[in-house]
């Protein structure tokens, strides 16, 4: 769907590469452009000479790399000369970098009035946020997400993968397609701004909107929904947990007959949701008890067949090993450019005609002389003669070549 756009991805670590490789799964090219110690992300363990970081891999399937000193007048020249062909740049630089380094909106749109400059920062860009540090942890803290996050009353916990940085990198992706869209049909550029704090506000939606509307503020509730009832999770005879979300009245009468308790529907305290929501304990203590009768796997067969909303609570490699994660290709094997060794890697969540199928993510600077002679139309002598200055950085084998 983006087949023809190239994107140059200035980011490292997590959320603005995670933004670069959803443009990939959506048939860009991009090209993952390295300061010449490489991404951070390549060095997070475990790592070892016969196996790549898997944080680094998570997010950088599809993408060539190159490597450039930005810092230095012939690596700053070779990226503007890359932008001149390119449609969208996306970078995580702190507020005040890209003005610095020759890269902020006004400087790229002179090189090509079409570009379109996404920029994910942390907090915000003036004042005493614009160079503050800003982490997964602490952008859950700060955004209220771990006060709703774990058991009731219990220790702050954080979600279990890096939602902040992750959410960010989506709404990174979904505001470089809409500029993409602007530039097609205006023939202008445009800036936009993600930071991952208005994310993670944006992202508390109804919990959010119900306090701002005199509610009271949102808590904890463990895997219990706040508004809904029942929807948790209960503990089976074999130890394993299965998560019910029967929503609505007709899934409700439906799992107290599966569960051989039909009258528990017009019980009093149960007849409808706000009646369930006020007696949530007690719901729960009979829920819990009948759930505990019998085994994980005898009770999703016959919530299965009488098609209430239920779940084996699935470990994170249950659930790659699952039937329906290899239905939908969420895990496929890719083999490595240097040794065709397989590797399984998480496949692509957008499902189209032509969905591209994306190489392994690329070794260190595998394609800047590649890249510098296709795209910006450099010869061989320069690229040696930048390679010299140290503008730029070549793979070890063509640096000694």
């Amino acid at each position: 769907m983006l087949s023809g756009k190239r994107i140059l991805d200035l980011s490292w670590v997590l959320g603005g590469p995670f933004a670069g490789q959803l443009l990939a799964q959506l048939g860009a090219e991009v090209i993952k452009v390295e300061a010449l110690d490489g991404d951070l992300a390549r060095r997070v363990p475990p790592v070892s000479d016969t196996q790549d970081s898997p944080f680094f891999l998570s997010v950088n399937r599809g993408k060539r790399s190159i490597a450039l000193d930005l810092k230095s007048p012939g690596g700053r020249q070779a990226l503007y000369d890359l932008v001149r062909t390119a449609d969208a740049v996306i970078y995580g630089f702190a507020p005040s970098v890209p003005k610095r380094l020759g890269l902020d909106f006004d400087t790229l749109s002179a090189v090509n009035p079409r570009i379109v400059v996404a920029q994910i920062i942390g907090l915000h860009d003036e004042g005493e946020w614009a160079d503050a540090p800003a982490f997964d942890l602490m952008l859950q803290a700060l955004s209220g997400v771990m006060s709703i996050t774990g058991e009731e009353g219990g220790k702050p916990v954080r979600v279990g993968y890096q939602v902040a940085d992750l959410a960010g990198g989506l709404y990174l992706a979904l505001a470089t397609v809409a500029a993409l869209v602007k530039a097609l049909t205006t023939g202008r550029g445009e800036q936009v701004q993600i930071s991952l704090y208005d994310a993670q506000i944006a992202m508390l939606t109804w919990q959010a909107q119900g306090r701002l509307c005199g509610g009271p503020v949102p808590r904890a509730t463990g895997a219990r929904h706040a508004m809904i009832a029942p929807s948790d999770t209960y503990l089976a005879a074999d130890g394993k947990w299965i998560a019910l979300a029967p929503t609505g009245e007709a899934f409700w009468r439906k799992l107290c007959e599966t569960l051989g308790r039909p009258a528990l529907a017009d019980d009093a305290r149960f007849r409808d949701g706000a009646a369930r929501i006020a007696h949530i304990d007690e719901l729960t203590a009979e829920l819990g008890a009948l759930v505990a009768t019998r085994p994980s796997a005898e009770w999703l067969a016959l919530f299965a067949a009488a098609r209430v909303p239920a779940s084996l609570v699935n470990s994170v490699d249950e659930a790659l090993r699952h039937p329906l994660t290899q239905a939908r290709r969420m895990v496929e094997p890719v083999p490595r450019p240097d040794t065709g060794e397989t590797v399984e890697m998480l496949g692509n969540p957008f499902k189209y005609g032509g969905t591209p199928v994306l190489h392994y993510p690329p070794a260190f600077a595998a394609d800047t002389a590649d890249v510098l002679q296709r795209v910006a139309g450099y010869s061989p002598e320069r690229i040696a003669a930048l390679a010299g200055q140290g503008a730029i950085a070549l793979p070890a084998q063509e640096a000694t070549a």
